[in-house]
């Protein structure tokens, strides 16, 4: 489609703003849409992205790369340039609980380019994602831009209507993709309901000093779950507590918060001293799936169509995968026509068995290692955990759980 943009006032008396066409519209910039839009514009598609943030600079936000995902950068001619970005790298996944210290998963022997779990923030993974969708002439990424509605007409999506910078804009396109994370605003619009697929909980993210050479286990357990992640000079935190409780640890007081953090890591007790409520941010963890992902003109993937747990940092690879699975499915399509209600079906029908089967996995073995309650300690791995770390084959093939997923897609 070739862009036009002109003025048109709706029949409510509201005036809209540019009107564009494209072939696909993606509402959200992060890794599902990030890599739908550079997939989609590399077959000679029109894409447009709206992303309502100014850019993708954000604190606490998924940011392990699994060998999945490597290899899918490296069918793109990615890869060297990712590994060049400042990154951390791990062949196994290590859980801790007081003394007692486990490999519950081991990517070495993963039929992969790389055998290794690359830690990266986010922001870098999509401003990567961004410069090479940006060599495509059909791609257009508009930051600051956030959906307000869906454009329908007898009863198929027809685009978005937003508000940018420069005022309100509408985006018509063949296909509308809802890549707008857990709280989809595209999902509610289209009025998509989700439903609980596991245990929730809260997490509580923070940042503490990191020592040069230090190291600590991603996964710490005893009161909660602390996620340690290496960010080089400091210390990514997450404090996994039970669903509702956050309120009642905030009545305890800053020193129950900072017993949390230290009876898990006693060699965080000095620098989690000062930490305060105001250093914390809070995140409300949703686990959930969409029975359906599409209504006629309109598709949701990643986070929007299935909110995963934190456990293993598997989001942004399933997203990614969603992706890959749609831009191939549907990239032939959306040259010539619009999808159909069953051709949009079948990215549903592809990528939500291994969403499902993740979502059960993290269950089991989250909930496992979860207290139930802020007084419960635990002391010792629970009896799942030492099973898997005590056998190298269920090692290995938690590595392929959590490095590949259920169904990893290629581009081809």
């Amino acid at each position: 489609m070739t862009p036009h943009p002109h003025s048109e006032t709706r029949a409510d008396g509201i005036e809209d703003g540019p009107l564009t066409d494209t072939d696909v519209c993606i509402v959200g910039g992060g890794p599902a849409g990030m890599i739908a839009g550079l997939l989609l514009a590399r077959r000679g598609l029109t894409v447009t992205v709206l992303e309502k943030h100014a850019d993708f600079h954000r604190d606490f936000r998924g940011d392990t790369i699994h060998p999945s995902t490597l290899d899918l950068l490296g069918e793109l001619g990615l890869l060297e340039e990712f590994l060049a970005l400042p990154h951390d790298e791990t062949r196994q996944v290590a859980v801790a609980f007081g003394e007692h210290e486990l490999t519950l998963a081991d990517f070495s022997h993963l039929p992969t380019r790389c055998r290794v779990m690359a830690f990266v923030p986010q922001w870098e993974f999509l401003d990567l994602l961004a410069r090479a969708a940006a060599e495509s002439p059909g791609f257009k990424l508009r930051r600051s831009t956030e959906m307000q509605a869906l454009v329908v007409e007898d009863g198929v999506v027809q685009g978005v209507r937003a508000s940018a910078p420069d005022g309100p804009l509408e985006v018509r396109a063949r296909l509308v993709i809802g890549a707008d994370g857990r709280h989809s605003r595209v999902r509610e619009a289209a009025g998509l309901r989700r439903r609980s697929s596991g245990a929730d909980l809260d997490v509580l993210w923070t940042r503490l000093p990191r020592r040069e050479g230090e190291q600590l286990p991603l996964f710490n357990g005893g009161v909660g779950a602390l996620i340690c992640l290496d960010r080089g000079d400091y210390w990514q935190i997450a404090l996994a507590v039970p669903k509702g409780t956050i309120e009642a640890l905030r009545a305890r007081g800053e020193e129950a918060l900072r017993g949390r953090i230290t009876a898990s890591r006693p060699e965080l007790t000095a620098r989690a001293a000062t930490l305060t409520w105001a250093d914390i941010h809070p995140l409300e963890v949703r686990v959930d799936h969409l029975r359906q992902w599409h209504r006629p003109g309109l598709l949701c993937l990643g986070d929007a169509a299935h909110a995963m747990s934190p456990a293993g940092g598997v989001g942004i690879n399933l997203a990614v995968q969603d992706a890959v699975a749609a831009a191939r499915m549907l990239g032939p399509v959306l040259e010539t026509r619009s999808p159909t209600p069953a051709e949009l079906d079948a990215v549903r029908r592809r990528r939500l068995p291994p969403a499902r089967l993740t979502q059960l996995i993290q269950d089991r073995v989250l909930g496992a290692a979860l207290p139930r309650t802020l007084d419960e300690v635990r002391t010792t791995p629970p009896l799942l955990v030492r099973l898997l770390a005590a056998v190298p084959p269920a090692r290995h093939a938690m590595g392929r759980a959590i490095g590949l997923g259920a169904r990893p897609e290629h581009l081809a």
